[in-house]
């Protein structure tokens, strides 16, 4: 008989999603009253009542909450898991495909500068440096260099949809830029996380190439014909079943489904979700209104307890050291946006764009601490190290959104002092001068 939690058990998970759920929600809306993204008040929320400060100051009440009840906690965070997956899912609906294919270029340029300059910036330091980040040296630097060029050079595509989202700016062109980039960006960084992971673990040293070639299937089925298989299943959806809770359910389901086949394959649950949320935004049966209705349920409700359990997971108190976190959030800024920025330059973007650009892609999130935890399990990095990438991780997040509304409204500034001038200019012409429209 499979064992299941107890009445205490019960309680105590109520009571962990309960006080989650209600502090990221108060902290997101007082953030998104001083015009910041939702995502850093919720992740923040975390950090109050989590080990670094609930945890230091009341350490019995935080044992009580979150430790008295393990199978409690391990329920919570089953559910936290199923937020991003359903926030991963939101973000593939709201992928224009039209506007990836015209974007293409842009976004490519964007993605793999952004990818490989901060990856070969932050495994030469390691390589060269290794003494100066680790407290303890090491003979063998080539794991430690991989780790850090991968935490270091992804982007981390649930956050960046949650910051889009929160501006309003995900279906603008810089919003699709960014977030199409950040598709290929978390693309290919799961595929580093899978290899990594398999180094580290130095088990079946082959699987992680082995998912590499089934991942690739399953992208390259999904976009061909699994956007047309999904499209028929929702259109008998909405034929046979009740509207719109019937395409609602059958969406849902495929969301999971996608994300079973990308787990059991070795790359993470997310990316599943992500890639069949694109396919089932592509369907005309999903409209604007089913769209909207799991949104909002998502985004207010089910997302927050995700963001709010990465505050849960260090204790920033005893095991922060400033030049640890400077050299780490250093090397990570510095390669993201100047690679990310030189790509959307390239792409044809003018400066203000690009550095909105760079800002957005700069920005990390789960993925980084993720890796991180399995590298602190592996005894690869310390506890220092790891609270670095996770405040390299908030830094990034803080920054993001305002800095990305910034170059956009000062380009939409010069702009308009552009359109201004010129308006200016043709009103002094003389009526004897014909002006060309060319």
């Amino acid at each position: 008989m499979v064992p299941k939690l107890s009445s205490p058990e019960i309680l105590n998970f109520l009571i962990i999603v309960s006080i989650i759920l209600i502090s990221s929600r108060l902290l997101g809306e007082i953030f998104r009253k001083f015009k910041q993204p939702l995502v850093v008040g919720e992740i923040l929320a975390g950090i109050i009542i989590g080990p670094s400060l609930l945890g230091s100051a009341f350490p019995d009440l935080f044992k009580q909450i979150f430790m008295s009840q393990p199978r409690a906690y391990g329920a919570f965070d089953g559910l936290a898991n199923v937020g991003v997956i359903l926030l991963m899912f939101i973000a593939g609906t709201e992928v224009d495909i039209k506007m990836i294919r015209k974007e293409g270029k842009s976004a490519a340029s964007i993605s793999l500068l952004g990818l490989v300059l901060p990856f070969a910036f932050g495994f030469l330091c390691i390589w060269f440096f290794h003494d100066y980040v680790f407290a303890v040296p090491a003979t063998d630097r080539l794991i430690p260099s991989l780790f850090f060029g991968t935490a270091l050079s992804i982007t981390a595509l649930s956050v960046i949809v949650k910051v889009l989202i929160d501006l309003d700016i995900i279906r603008t062109k810089v919003g699709g830029l960014v977030l199409t980039a950040a598709m290929i960006d978390d693309f290919l960084g799961w595929i580093l996380f899978s290899i990594i992971i398999q180094m580290m673990t130095a088990k079946e040293g082959d699987a992680s190439f082995t998912s590499i070639l089934y991942i690739l299937g399953f992208v390259a089925l999904m976009m061909t014909v699994g956007r047309w298989a999904i499209d028929r299943i929702l259109g008998l959806s909405a034929k046979y079943l009740t509207a719109p809770s019937g395409i609602i359910t059958v969406a849902i389901c495929l969301c999971f489904l996608g994300a079973v086949v990308t787990e059991y394959l070795g790359i993470r649950g997310i990316f599943g979700a992500f890639l069949v949320g694109v396919a089932v935004g592509d369907s005309k049966h999903f409209n604007h209104h089913i769209q909207h209705i799991i949104q909002a349920f998502i985004i207010n409700l089910i997302a927050p307890l995700f963001f709010a359990s990465v505050g849960l997971r260090v204790n920033f108190v005893t095991n922060f050291d400033l030049s640890t976190v400077a050299i780490i959030l250093g090397i990570a800024c510095i390669a993201k946006i100047v690679g990310a920025g030189l790509g959307s330059r390239i792409g044809g973007l003018n400066k203000n764009e690009s550095m909105a650009v760079a800002f957005g892609m700069n920005a990390r999130g789960s993925q980084e601490i993720v890796l991180g935890l399995a590298a602190l399990q592996a005894k690869i990095i310390d506890e220092q190290v790891f609270v670095g990438l996770v405040v390299m991780t908030m830094v990034t997040i803080l920054i993001a959104g305002p800095l990305m509304k910034f170059y956009l409204q000062k380009d939409l500034k010069e702009k308009g002092k552009s359109t201004e001038a010129r308006v200016v200019m043709l009103d002094e012409q003389p009526e004897n001068v014909v002006v060309s429209n060319t």
